[in-house]
């Protein structure tokens, strides 16, 4: 070929698998050095069917590439793509798609049971990796499970990766900590609940005394040592989430609950009112009519001599809506030990910019049948006797219902799930020489790997969130729902805010968005993100593609992108709103919302789980009693020990360890995170010299956005971004440290 474009090579030694990093070709005549970053791991050659081969670091599209490295780009594709069938082996290398159908475990016991997820318009769902396992004994449409879950072994680095070590630690907690802490708390404290909150701040600030033998069990773990600090050797203690590191109480207040709709972990959920009294989309001929019951009357008293009338003209009114996708499951999820409400909260907007709640609303099904519509009745703000003690519980459960959500949905869904597809495809149609694969590359590291754990042990059958969380049981059908109406080119941040009527177009101001939240720190941080990362790849697609023609004339992008609608997120495939992907400023848009899904997004709804969830009192995951009514017991027993009734009605002792552990190492950074603005292989991931400066130009932009973030954390004037809490907005913040830092944005869904 003369000037070397590829290498093929081959393992002979008998005791596996080498780890190679890169290759480098010195004093190649007329060109100097040729680089080959490889990063991928290597089998004995016995174990391949194809020869292992690498590209140089030089970047094609399918039209440019020399024609002698022609066969071998579309050689490898095919090797990568595989033929559909078999099981999986750990050294393969093969990317194709399966439905969710490993979640259960029927042959164990029928109740573990689950539908499958995806293939089918009443629960559809992206595609996730396929590893061929044998269909179980008792439904053959479901997959039998085991302890390894195959992945294309570049998935998984291996232990030379911290973040692999932290996935591991996940795994030890689940079927190894966690199972041992129960049997201690239950057993051995014989004390199942909390009774007071200063029981809860015990957690932090003296911890659980546990027998030495747990201990010693559990202290081998480097890990565990550190999060569960021990006096002598005989507590349990976990950090002190943030939330309460400055004031215990200043979550109680009505400031810091709204606050939290947009400077929280769920940040991206409230929406300005459209129409008042509040619709629902949900089918009256099923469910009879779900139009809010909270009137101007409710409301008004707390508007500061404002009417709902000219509020809702100026904008200023908004919802925090959790009704129509909990309320068709209310009935099953309320005959469990769980008890819920689907929940609307309005708020208002004040002349400080801060968000004031002034109803809430709490639903259940009708006795007589779902067709009666729900029983609904509204809850208002108070602060003083049973009645704050009221207001604080209807709160908790709008919470309980946001903190779902946010796992089931926010996090799991709309990051880890929907971009499954997005790797698969890649990596079966963009060659590694290609530019996109190369651009995108860094935003998939390590995704299908913490994806195929979380199937294993976290969102699987009576794994950790159906365990700790409200849904239980539906809680992966019922994001399957929430699926139906996901929509790709609404996931970028400008297309969320309008559609949620936060945001309006307006040229003059920055970004040509403006905020009706001016002081919304989840959606003015993550503009200036949104913007740094589309400016970055609009550079690089324009270097690569000098024409919309060169986009409609891209074999393997057109490849791609066909399967990726068509099967990876194949029941939304009629969906009008796909992009044709005919033009640059298609491709440019599509690779920056997957960039940003990736990385921003999901660092949002991530990394402050513990910071803002490991105060189990802030941010409840169960609800387990009704609203005591006047006259009962319940009710009593409020008015004489609001705490106590509180903790019986959240999340209980057990489920709060189980909660804290598994947050703790999901809010983690791992030592070797990869953060936006950087890459594992430095500057040897292309030759091109105009894409490697616009890079680190996105890099330093990056470094500039972290400082003015920080100056807008020190304006007073902003209090949205402290709040009550004391707790500033970080989780935009670009870079960070390793550990719980709640803040940094890693390239990719790691952990």
């Amino acid at each position: 070929m003369g000037i070397p474009g590829a290498f093929y090579i081959e393992n002979f030694m008998q005791g596996g698998e080498f780890f190679l990093v890169s290759l480098t070709l010195d004093d190649v005549p007329n060109v100097g050095s040729i680089k080959f970053a490889c990063n991928s791991w290597v089998y004995n050659s016995k174990k391949y069917k194809t020869d292992r081969i690498f590209f140089a670091n030089k970047t094609y599209l399918p039209s440019d590439t020399p024609a002698p490295l022609a066969y071998y780009r579309q050689e490898e594709l095919k090797t990568l793509r595989g033929d559909g069938t078999g099981e999986r082996k750990e050294w393969d290398r093969i990317y194709d798609y399966d439905v969710y159908n490993d979640l259960g475990a029927p042959d164990k016991k029928a109740t573990l049971a689950r539908p499958v997820l995806g293939g089918s318009s009443t629960l559809p769902y992206p595609r996730r990796g396929r590893t061929g396992r044998k269909p179980t004994n008792k439904d053959p449409k479901s997959e039998s499970r085991s302890d390894t879950v195959y992945l294309p072994r570049d998935e998984s680095f291996g232990h030379v990766k911290s973040s692999d070590f932290l996935i591991y630690i996940l795994k030890s907690a689940s079927q190894n900590i966690i199972p041992q802490l129960r049997s201690v708390v239950t057993l051995q404290l014989n004390n199942p609940e909390f009774n007071t909150f200063e029981d809860v701040r015990s957690l932090y600030d003296g911890g659980i005394k546990l027998p030495t033998d747990i201990l010693s069990q559990i202290s081998p773990i480097p890990l565990f040592k550190e999060l569960f600090r021990s006096d002598g050797e005989s507590a349990l203690k976990f950090p002190t989430p943030k939330v309460v590191q400055v004031d215990h109480s200043a979550w109680m207040t009505d400031e810091e609950f709204a606050r939290e709709m947009i400077a929280g972990v769920n940040p991206h959920i409230i929406k300005k009112i459209q129409t008042f009294p509040i619709k629902s989309n949900l089918d009256s001929q099923l469910y009879g009519d779900n139009t809010s019951t909270i009137t101007k009357e409710h409301l008004e008293p707390n508007m500061g001599g404002v009417s709902v009338q000219v509020a809702y003209e100026a904008n200023r009114l908004f919802v925090l809506d959790h009704h129509d996708p909990l309320f068709p499951y209310l009935r099953k999820i309320n005959a469990t030990d769980t008890k819920a409400y689907a929940t609307r909260t309005v708020l208002f907007l004040q002349d400080n910019g801060t968000l004031k709640p002034l109803a809430i609303e709490l639903s259940t099904p009708h006795p007589q049948g779902d067709s009666f519509g729900p029983v609904s009745k509204v809850y208002l703000p108070a602060g003083e006797g049973v009645e704050a003690s009221i207001w604080l519980l209807a709160k908790a459960f709008v919470v309980v219902n946001d903190s779902c959500y946010h796992q089931l949905v926010s996090h799991w869904l709309n990051t880890h799930a929907v971009v499954e597809p997005f790797i698969i495809a890649t990596n079966r149609h963009l060659s590694v020489v290609h530019p996109i694969h190369k651009l995108l590359l860094p935003h998939y590291r390590d995704t299908m790997n913490i994806n195929a754990l979380a199937r294993n042990v976290l969102v699987n059958a009576e794994g950790i969130i159906e365990s700790t969380f409200l849904w239980g049981n539906y809680a992966m059908e019922m994001s399957a729902v929430v699926y139906k109406d996901w929509v790709f080119t609404d996931q970028g941040l400008p297309n969320d805010l309008i559609k949620r009527g936060v945001a309006v177009k307006d040229p003059s101001a920055p970004y040509g968005l403006r905020l009706l939240i001016e002081d919304y720190p989840y959606a003015s941080d993550g503009l200036e993100i949104w913007a740094a990362i589309k400016s970055w790849v609009e550079e690089y697609v324009n270097f690569y593609y000098k024409s919309d023609g060169a986009i409609a004339q891209d074999a393997e992008l057109q490849a791609f992108w066909k399967e990726l609608v068509e099967v990876g997120h194949g029941d939304l495939k009629n969906a009008t709103w796909w992009f044709k992907m005919k033009t640059r400023a298609e491709l440019i848009e599509a690779c920056t919302i997957l960039i940003w899904i990736a990385s921003a997004l999901h660092a949002a709804v991530n990394f402050g789980q513990y910071p803002y969830g490991g105060y189990i009192l802030n941010r409840p995951t169960k609800s387990r009693r009704f609203m005591p009514e006047v006259g009962t017991s319940e009710y009593n027993d409020l008015a004489k020990n609001y705490e106590k009734a509180y903790l019986r009605t959240i999340t209980p002792k057990n489920d709060t360890l189980t909660d804290l552990t598994i947050i703790e190492v999901l809010s983690r950074h791992a030592s070797d995170e990869q953060y936006l603005g950087e890459r594992i292989e430095g500057d040897d991931w292309t030759s091109d010299s105009q894409p490697k400066e616009a890079f680190k130009r996105f890099g330093r932009k990056l470094a500039e956005i972290e400082q003015k973030l920080t100056q807008r954390n020190n304006d007073e004037s902003l209090r949205n971004r402290y709040g009550p809490v004391k707790m500033p907005y970080t989780l935009l913040y670009p870079s960070s440290e390793e550990g719980l830092t709640c803040r940094g944005i890693p390239n990719s869904i790691s952990i």
